[in-house]
């Protein structure tokens, strides 16, 4: 389900495309999980044609979806295959961390900041 708030800050491309990937993310929205079409979604929530088709270009760049042609939208598999590179990656790190001792609330700080850091970078084209 999609709520989009017209009262927000937050323009309604971004509200979409956020609640969208969450889905995906958690799983609400399984891989292979046909979306509904541009139209149809811009006209159960309102919005114009062009808002909906940019969250879905967004979400599409990002991997969380395909798009096949006239066979419409799916949930793609590439959100797993990044879910199972960022548990690699925290295997890995999670090793430095053991090896050099340091102990895990220092590690967390470490991964907050460097978290931090990527949130306010800007977005490369």
């Amino acid at each position: 389900m999609i709520i989009i708030d017209a009262a927000s800050p937050v323009p309604p491309f971004e509200q979409l495309r956020a609640q969208l990937a969450r889905q995906i993310q958690d799983r609400t929205l399984a891989v292979g999980a046909r979306l509904p079409t541009i139209r149809h979604l811009a006209a159960d929530l309102g919005l114009a044609v062009n808002t909906v088709g940019r969250a879905y270009r967004e979400l599409e760049e990002a991997g969380l979806i395909e798009t096949r042609g006239r066979a419409g939208s799916f949930v793609s598999a590439a959100g797993e295959e990044g879910r199972e590179r960022a548990r690699r990656a925290a295997a890995d790190y999670a090793a430095v961390i053991s090896s050099v001792g340091l102990d895990a609330a220092e590690a967390l700080r470490i991964v907050q900041a460097a978290l931090a850091a990527g949130a306010a970078a800007p977005a490369s084209s």
